[in-house]
């Protein structure tokens, strides 16, 4: 196999012989001083993918563009954040713990152009544009320069004559990183580093890693590589060990170069016949290779690529190699299959004799062999009693082939989208559990482009005048704008007529139909205006638009709503897991909230919205099936259907419960000049004859009712009796 080989390029006075000192000279420097082997030893795979924090840890020198979690080299205590939240009736109150960290992550021990897109725990965190996904506090780059200044928050917390500046030494800064989002601890954090504009070849990484020691000539260049070692053999060992090089001594600097040139020819023995040739069994040889790299068309994700000699591979050993380098998919499987090939021809092996004429051959040398139409490279050189012995090992080719066509696998990436602006909606609805005594309200939100995730809350339900804050939003909601006006319908039966076209903000939302017990038990709930309703059939016709059939309309007693749709109206797919809820102030009943939701594309406006606080989640709903009915004494029977803002599902067939802490309920009656009004303990009033004589006796009357909650009256129930 290739191997790193420090030849010795003797004198031009000392000849042959001096030459041939100089080799086993070189051997010796190569061996214990300059390429001595050490303790420490390369980067794995591993260690580039995982981020550590262990006081001694070796902190790789990034060429190229590579992918590396990098090592803590700094850090403050947690910080912890405190809300209090709930305590009102029949809820208990809760607090709440968030926390926050600052620290710096070494990237590189040398310095780097930039950073491009960072993920935490694999989620794109910061994109290509720079842009973040998430709230992080604040981020700065420190590019290794030997002259950059200490951060100052490590200054203010260190002391000013205490901060290190790890000059010389790349490395990311984050200030009061937001841990929210990874379970209240730092995530582990990898960053696409760019230490150079473009690919570098090995020749140039050993040049930057030993500066005027090492001149490179033509070797093969990497998309990014990883060195570590304290030594140039350390650093680069790993390639050399799959890559053909050749590392000479000429006398004043080592040259590097890809193996190959020209080769030099070889009589087949000396005159005294000594030739010795010997083939390895099969058992001895892998039959498959296999390269596990950092894959550059899956954002820079392990990949693997295997070679091998088809069935013989199952009985055949297994050569395993990782390589801490970033490659495409074609070029790693010509690796691999290079690789497998010189194992296979590198079972023969031959030992010559030669006389002192020839010292002039050096280990490293491709060689060609009187009458042998292969190649052969000199793996070792003793310098005897009058003779030169070699020892040869049989190529399979001159270098690596050309890229293989190879398949880099499936990519387990995220889209790189930008977060862009929030769009918010506070909506006061009837919604919850119907136990609570306070104003219940909703933040819908999502983002005008597919990137959105989040933004903090603050809300104020005194006008403006103090504003608190209100958490974060919740999971991004399917928000868009009604195409047609609806029309209106009843609240008894599926309308089978009605069609509603509505444009959803992006691209990511979506809507689909559900079976008719999915929406019985409460699928498909949507905000059309102000009117809830349920869809059981969803039809994509145009990007981000869908058109909504066979629906359930008045939903959770907004049937009110029904007749007062129009063209452009909000639409909002109510679903628990994307509504954020809010405690108002008992005594705000009747005012206005006001809410601000800040994400990462909002600054420097944060994304506003308005509500009034009608306290729709302690109304109880309207009464329904209201009528009238004279009877023979000239009396009016006013009767009606109590509803509860418990008793959405009907269970068991019992009645609804009641909700609130009496059944009272408000009724006024108004004709030609008069107007009535009387209260009533049970669903029903007799509105008697007498009251009717005293009230005018004639004409039509408009009659209404409402029922009075603990909290907040219901909207009326009307009708018209002539």
């Amino acid at each position: 196999m290739a191997t790193l080989i420090l030849t010795a390029v003797g004198s031009a006075v000392g000849g042959p012989i001096g030459g041939a000192i100089g080799a086993i000279a070189g051997q010796y420097i190569d061996q214990t001083m300059l390429f001595a082997p050490k303790p420490r030893h390369g980067p794995r795979l591993g260690d580039l993918a995982v981020q550590t924090s262990s006081y001694g840890t070796a902190i790789p020198q990034i060429f190229g563009t590579m992918r590396v979690a990098g090592t803590v080299i700094w850090a403050t205590d947690l910080v912890e954040h405190r809300a209090a939240s709930g305590g009102g009736k029949g809820r208990p109150r809760t607090v709440g713990y968030s926390y926050s960290a600052s620290f710096a992550v070494a990237l590189s021990a040398r310095p780097i152009r930039g950073v491009g897109r960072i993920w935490a725990d694999g989620k794109l965190l910061r994109g290509a544009a720079g842009d973040f996904k998430s709230a992080t506090g604040g981020y700065r780059l420190y590019p290794g320069d030997e002259d950059q200044p200490p951060d100052p928050l490590i200054a203010v917390e260190e002391g000013i004559g205490s901060a290190p500046a790890f000059r010389g030494l790349a490395y990311a800064l984050f200030e009061d990183f937001q841990l929210e989002d990874y379970g209240n601890r730092i995530p582990s954090l990898t960053f696409e580093v760019e230490a150079d504009p473009e690919a570098m070849t090995i020749g140039a990484i050993a040049e930057a890693l030993a500066p005027g020691l090492v001149a490179a000539g033509a070797t093969p260049a990497l998309a990014g590589y990883a060195a570590s070692g304290d030594t140039i053999r350390a650093a680069i060992e790993a390639l050399a060990d799959i890559v053909p090089l050749s590392l000479a001594d000429d006398g004043q600097r080592l040259r590097l170069t890809a193996a190959g040139g020209e080769a030099i020819a070889l009589e087949a023995a000396d005159e005294h016949g000594r030739r010795e040739l010997s083939r390895r069994g099969a058992g001895s040889v892998p039959g498959e290779v296999s390269l596990t790299y950092y894959e550059v068309g899956r954002d820079y994700q392990a990949g693997l690529q295997r070679a091998t000699l088809g069935q013989s591979a199952a009985a055949g050993l297994a050569d395993r190699r990782a390589l801490p380098a970033a490659l495409t998919a074609d070029g790693a499987k010509a690796l691999a299959e290079f690789r497998l090939a010189a194992a296979w021809a590198g079972r023969t092996s031959l030992k010559l004799s030669l006389s002192w004429r020839g010292c002039g051959v050096r280990p490293g040398d491709r060689a060609m062999i009187e009458g042998d139409s292969g190649l052969w490279k000199v793996a070792r050189f003793t310098l005897g009693p009058m003779t030169a012995d070699l020892e040869l090992v049989r190529l399979a080719r001159d270098a690596v082939p050309d890229p293989a066509a190879a398949s880099a696998g499936q990519p387990v990436s995220q889209a790189d989208l930008p977060h862009g602006p929030t769009i918010v909606l506070l909506l006061d609805l009837p919604l919850g559990d119907g136990l609570g005594n306070k104003p219940l309200l909703f933040a819908a939100a999502a983002g005008s482009e597919e990137g959105w995730r989040r933004a903090a809350l603050s809300a104020s339900f005194d006008g403006g005048g103090s504003w608190q804050a209100a958490g974060a939003t919740a999971a991004p909601a399917a928000i868009g704008v009604a195409a047609n006006a609806l029309p209106p319908a009843g609240p008894a039966l599926f309308d089978t007529v009605s069609v509603l076209e509505v444009e959803l903000a992006n691209g990511a939302m979506w809507l689909e139909g559900r079976s008719d017990d999915a929406l019985a038990g409460g699928a498909n709930l949507a905000l059309a205006g102000s009117e809830l309703i349920q869809f059981a059939a969803a039809e994509p016709v145009g990007a981000n638009r869908f058109r909504l059939s066979r629906l359930l309309r008045g939903r959770r007693g907004t049937e009110w709503a029904a007749d007062g749709h129009e063209e452009g109206e909000r639409f909002v797919l109510l679903e628990a897991e994307s509504l954020a809820m809010l405690e108002a102030p008992q005594g705000s009943l009747g005012g206005t909230a006001r809410l601000l939701a800040t994400g990462i594309g909002d600054l420097p406006d944060a994304a506003a919205a308005t509500a009034a606080i009608e306290g729709a989640a302690l109304q109880p709903p309207s009464p329904v099936h209201l009528a009238a009915e004279e009877t023979g004494e000239g009396d009016l029977l006013i009767r009606w259907v109590r509803r509860s803002r418990q008793g959405w599902a009907w269970l068991g067939g019992g009645d609804t419960p009641l909700g609130e802490e009496q059944e009272r309920y408000r009724l006024q009656i108004a004709g030609a000049g008069f107007v009535r009004s009387a209260e009533a303990g049970e669903p029903s009033y007799l509105y008697t004859a007498a009251q009717r004589l005293e009230d005018g006796g004639a004409g039509p009357i408009e009659i209404e009712v409402v029922q009075i909650g603990t909290f907040a009256p219901s909207r009326p129930a009307r009708l018209t009796f002539s």
